[in-house]
């Protein structure tokens, strides 16, 4: 697993962006998918996740991810639940220790916050519908109703599909315009003529820092750029594959 600096610095708190090694699937989910939204073999993917939870220091039971519906919706995490009772949600916040909280990506933004004096973490799934209605928002706020101070949480965002490898249509800028005309910053011209090349994370990185967080971290890595390391939707639609795997991105309070 990767790890940013900034947060792997802080007491008490562990976390990790986990790549496509280390576990045991096999084909278009080699080796370490933790989708439950796959098509990948369930056994499989519950012994990737036992791994994953594991490196986090917590039990196989208490890693814990929502049904990811790209909206700016978050949920507290006080217990475990089940697969089939996960709630619908793009981010969820906890102040229970052995908890680990985390999102599953494979091009979205998976951004992973913490504040270890209050004893406050979250994990966020920014894709662009995401980041665009507030979930990065919603995120510090639901934090800040636990006890976190937003001018100390400190956020990191992980690999996530970037500039160069992300064309999107007219739609899709008209969209961010009319949202904000200033988003006209965050394209640059496609060969391909009415398209456009989307920065997604300096996007989030903008919205991150509207919110007043100052400790922000990229780790400036590309999901669809690096097959070898990473899972990328756009990826495995560009090459025709049947399904791909999911990263999972989390964090936890040692306890």
């Amino acid at each position: 697993m990767l790890q940013a600096p900034s947060l792997a610095m802080l007491a008490g708190i562990r976390h990790g962006f986990f790549t496509r090694s280390g576990g045991v699937s096999e084909g278009v989910y080699a080796t370490l998918n933790g989708g439950t939204g796959s098509d990948d073999a369930p056994d499989k993917i519950a012994e990737n996740r036992a791994r994953m939870a594991a490196a986090l220091g917590v039990k196989s039971d208490r890693l814990l991810t929502a049904y990811q519906v790209h909206s700016p919706d978050v949920v507290v995490a006080e217990r475990p639940w089940t697969h089939e009772g996960r709630p619908r949600a793009d981010a969820i916040v906890t102040r229970t220790p052995g908890l680990a909280v985390g999102v599953s990506t494979a091009d979205c933004g998976p951004l992973l916050f913490a504040d270890s004096q209050a004893g406050v973490v979250g994990a966020a799934h920014a894709g662009w519908r995401g980041a665009l209605t507030g979930v990065l928002e919603t995120t510090i706020a639901a934090m800040e109703e636990l006890g976190a101070d937003r001018g100390r949480i400190v956020a990191a965002l992980g690999p996530t599909i970037r500039q160069q490898n992300y064309e999107v249509g007219p739609e899709f800028v008209a969209r961010f315009l009319a949202a904000d005309a200033a988003n006209a910053r965050f394209f640059t011209n496609s060969i391909r003529t009415g398209h456009a090349m989307f920065d997604l994370t300096g996007y989030i990185a903008e919205r991150v820092a509207r919110t007043g967080i100052a400790n922000f971290e990229d780790l400036g890595l590309c999901t669809y750029g690096d097959p070898q390391r990473f899972y990328s939707y756009r990826r495995m639609t560009r090459l025709g594959e049947p399904d791909y795997g999911r990263h999972v991105n989390a964090i936890a309070l040692a306890g």
